[in-house]
């Protein structure tokens, strides 16, 4: 089986500040920007709430998908997410175990030679 890629964007509430990127690992992704792991624009904005997301086996599709909707104007990504999400849930509800991802990302982060010590519960 190949991988998965996902386009994806954060929101910090209905109709505020958005984000867009692209992960081989969504669970991963959002968790992280959950917990603000990782320094930039989603930790100093907040932006914690998974409003869409797209799934491709082509990282290349993921790609262009991922440009195109960074060049989309606001009311189009708007749209975009209201016509799946029109109440603009948080998509990621009930992912996370504490115990469990804290495990899982040590674990990940080891694999893949990230440094996981910011981790903070």
């Amino acid at each position: 089986m190949g991988k998965i890629y996902y386009v994806y964007i954060l929101a910090n509430q209905k109709n505020g500040t958005l984000y867009i990127g692209i992960t081989n690992n969504l669970e991963r992704r959002v968790y992280e920007h959950k917990k603000g792991i990782t320094p930039g624009f989603t930790k100093k904005y907040g932006l914690k709430i998974l409003v869409h997301f797209d799934e491709t086996d082509n990282m290349s599709v993921a790609l262009t998908r991922e440009k195109q909707l960074k060049k989309w104007n606001r009311k189009w990504k708007i749209r975009l997410i209201e016509e799946t999400n029109p109440t603009w849930e948080d998509l990621a509800e009930g992912w996370f175990d504490e115990n469990i991802c804290k495990k899982l990302y040590s674990l990940d982060s080891r694999l893949h030679g990230k440094d996981n010590d910011k981790i903070t519960f």
